[in-house]
């Protein structure tokens, strides 16, 4: 059979005949998996977007009608005349041809609605009649019970709609006030159990682990698992494993590495589920055509070094590239994600992005306000606790197309560690050997110069050519600039442009070049990072004023405030001079100065230890083992900590914080009890900020990072006391400058919403109370005893 942009449509009911249509049609249709519906088949013929949605409405009328069949079938008194009408009514649908004219999909459709309007007559008779012989319909009145109080409206609700979604049909709804009432009260929570039903509940995700038992992580060096895993069919996917394969030596060496540092250290097994949203087709997937025509790769980057991080540590990983996948992962029901989960989740973890996290919602609706706590967002550029909390960001003007999804933000992990509100979760890079170092050193051309920019979009940028001839009076220009036919007319004619090299093309050219030269775009990618590792200096350019949400298109609508000082903060920050410089391109003198040091400079290849292998999985199993969003916080310290007992009583402990040795910080006293955390409590350190400093701003000034988790402990008097702030009023309020106090007004605030407690926040009238902590040499991330 030929099939030429037309709809094909089959329906049937039974297993075998409708593996033997999907065979004959030449495999335009995708592999049914058990939990499916016959009817939830993924066409891939083309079609009109009006064919698409009458046919989905045909699958969902026809899922609902057999969920019904079935409960008709099984009630044992059934009239003759229904059961010859039912009879009647499975052998039409069965005489269903597969049709190929789109103009004959309205005419099924209207038989479909006859169907079903029949099935529903048929159906409310027989219950009907069932109910008054077995003496159930007076047990089955809505219940007026005060705890309850949203019962009676919930299944006015469902009588009018319970058809809008074949979830409802898929846990017993069958348009009787019983199935309602069943549904509302044992499925969801707005009704009260009814007396007559067996009330025994599904195990909850605790007793589920208690009964399967606990499960040690064993490091894994065997790849070929997590490549079939992956998969094939795009070019995305493709590039995510081959670097999978280039890297795996290096990732086996850094798990032998952590496993002696660990030494023997327990680690649970966690079963984990990666959903990629971004790269599925129902969020566009843009990424995967642009692979090989210069398009962005960082986040491809990102995440398989993720998926290889979580299969290394030795976790029982499954990988979802598809809402259907991810759909018979989680078990949701089908239909438009109306109902919840009923059993616990099948997961510890899930690592998505916002994309993932939009897809879940949609199918999860109830279930991922109750499980949310076990996602972690793979975040490229952060997300703020002003932007993160809903309502918040909605009366105070932080509300973006991203944030507002009111989880823990250090659920959000980004991709460099700018925002310390979230955690860092980074990628790697190639890390030399020596040998591989030595031989870089002796075959450097000091007159090289590579630019960093594959599409020739980042070569429009206005006034480049000023600095561009002068790099080139001094130095040989080389581009790696996609093109198909003919060079791009943005590429100036003195640059020798490579075209798009495969990654290890790209590779010695990086070790053969001097320079790796920015143009300002793109922001925050591998590349520099790799540049840097095989011994090139990365030059890029300095912003006036800093780049933000509120002066450029780029950034703006994302969740977040940061103020971006130059292409590549991170660079600039944590790696510096001489591997990288930070100029003003629009000042041709400071420009070729730079040029003339860098000419003088000599570097060795170098790579930040929390972007090699053995750094991200060190980061990563920390967060996985420590990290827990499910478990409450309570507010501490109690009230009464550093009061007096009852006269010739014992007395509580004295003040938490004490004064440090050669610090202006304050610390947390030892011989004070606190709740088991993590980051320790031992590597506290309580500071004070400016008036409009951040708490991100005054730790860094203290060789420090902010600590979010610590919040916590220092939103209380006791913290007030010890820093030996003059507050005439103490208040807590809602805002994610707190705690802070103002010195003028001698008022002091403290938080009263832990969702908002933020590193990132500052303001010109207040100076802020900061929990800042230690850090382990190389890796920012975790604090000197956090491993």
């Amino acid at each position: 059979m030929y099939v030429t942009e037309r709809w094909i449509f089959v329906v049937g009911i039974g297993f075998f005949s409708l593996c033997f249509l999907m065979t004959s049609l030449g495999g335009q249709f995708s592999a049914k998996r058990l939990a499916d519906s016959p009817f939830t088949i993924r066409t891939e013929v083309l079609g009109g977007v009006e064919s698409r949605g009458v046919l989905r409405k045909i699958s969902d009328m026809l899922e609902v009608i057999l969920k019904r069949m079935d409960s008709l079938s099984k009630l044992d008194n059934t009239s003759t005349a229904d059961t010859r009408r039912l009879d009647e009514l499975s052998l039409a649908i069965n005489r269903f041809q597969p049709a190929g004219l789109v103009e004959r999909i309205q005419a099924i459709a209207q038989n479909v609605s006859n169907m079903a309007i029949k099935v529903e007559q048929i159906l409310q008779s027989s219950m009907a009649q069932g109910r008054v012989r077995d003496g159930t319909s007076n047990q089955c009145e809505v219940p007026r019970d005060p705890r309850f109080p949203d019962c009676p409206g919930k299944v006015d609700w469902m009588r009018a709609r319970w058809t809008s979604d074949p979830c409802y049909a898929f846990y017993g709804v069958d348009g009787s006030d019983c199935s309602f009432i069943i549904y509302l009260s044992e499925v969801e929570w707005f009704c009260p159990p009814l007396a007559w039903r067996n009330h025994s509940s599904p195990p909850t995700q605790h007793a589920l682990q208690e009964k399967v038992g606990k499960r040690q992580a064993a490091f894994r060096t065997d790849l070929s698992i997590l490549l079939e895993q992956v998969g094939t069919g795009k070019e995305s996917l493709s590039f995510m494993r081959r670097r999978i394969r280039r890297l795996a030596p290096q990732w086996a060496t850094a798990a032998s590495r952590l496993h002696t540092k660990l030494n023997g250290q327990w680690r649970d097994q966690k079963r984990i589920l990666v959903h990629v949203g971004f790269l599925t087709e129902e969020s566009g997937d843009v990424f995967s055509p642009k692979v090989l025509k210069g398009g962005p790769l960082g986040e491809m980057v990102q995440w398989a070094d993720i998926l290889t991080a979580l299969h290394v540590l030795g976790h029982n990983l499954k990988i979802s590239m598809s809402v259907k996948e991810l759909q018979g992962f989680l078990g949701v029901p089908p239909g438009r994600g109306s109902c919840p989960l009923t059993g616990p989740l099948p997961f510890d973890l899930i690592y998505t992005d916002y994309h993932g996290l939009q897809q879940m919602k949609q199918h999860m609706g109830l279930s991922l306000k109750k499980h949310k706590c076990h996602v972690r967002v793979i975040d490229t550029f952060g997300t703020e606790p002003a932007y993160n909390h809903e309502e918040y960001a909605t009366l105070h003007g932080y509300r973006t197309n991203w944030g507002y999804w009111n989880l823990k933000p250090r659920q959000f992990m980004t991709m460099f560690p700018h925002t310390p509100d979230n955690s860092f979760m980074g990628f790697v890079s190639e890390e030399l050997n020596e040998t591989e170092k030595r031989s870089i050193q002796q075959s450097k051309v000091n007159s090289v110069a590579v630019v960093y920019g594959k599409e020739a979009s980042m070569w429009k940028l206005q006034g480049k050519e000023g600095f561009l001839q002068i790099l080139h009076r001094y130095m040989e220009v080389h581009g790696t600039v996609y093109y198909e036919t003919q060079r791009p007319p943005e590429v100036p004619a003195f640059v020798k442009n490579h075209g798009l090299l495969p990654q290890h093309e790209l590779q010695q050219l990086l070790r053969k070049a001097k320079l790796f030269i920015g143009f300002g775009f793109p922001y925050e990618g591998p590349a520099p990072l790799e540049a840097i590792a095989n011994g090139c200096i990365f030059l890029q350019p300095k912003f006036h004023p800093p780049h933000s949400s509120l002066n450029h298109e780029f950034f703006r609508g994302k969740p977040t405030s940061r103020e971006v000082s130059s292409q590549h903060p991170y660079a600039e920050q944590y790696i510096g001079r001489p591997h990288v410089m930070t100029v003003d391109y629009n000042n041709s003198q400071e420009f070729e100065s730079a040029i003339k040091e860098i000419l003088k400079t000599k570097v060795e290849p170098y790579l930040p230890y929390e972007y090699t292998c053995e750094g991200m999985l060190e980061r990563v199993h920390a967060y996985i083992q420590h990290q827990d969003f499910c478990v409450s916080e309570s507010v501490f310290p109690p009230s009464n900590l550093s009061k007096s007992g009852p006269a010739g009583g014992i007395r509580t402990p004295g003040p938490p914080f004490v004064t440090l040795l050669n610090s202006t910080a304050l610390g947390w006293a030892s011989g004070v009890p606190a709740p088991p955390t993590w980051p320790p409590l031992r590597s506290l350190r309580l500071l004070v900020s400016q008036e409009d400093q951040s708490c991100v701003e005054a730790c860094q000034l203290a060789g420090l990072v902010c600590e979010p988790s610590h919040f916590r402990f220092i939103n209380n008097k006791e913290a007030l006391r010890g820093l030996e702030v003059q507050c005439e009023v103490i208040d807590s309020e809602i805002n994610h400058i707190l705690p802070a106090f103002s010195v003028v007004r001698r008022e002091c605030s403290l938080q009263r919403e832990p969702l908002l407690f933020s590193c990132a926040g500052h303001s010109a009238k207040y100076r802020r109370l900061c929990p800042c902590r230690d850090f382990r040499q190389g890796q920012v991330a975790l604090c000197r005893d956090c491993l």
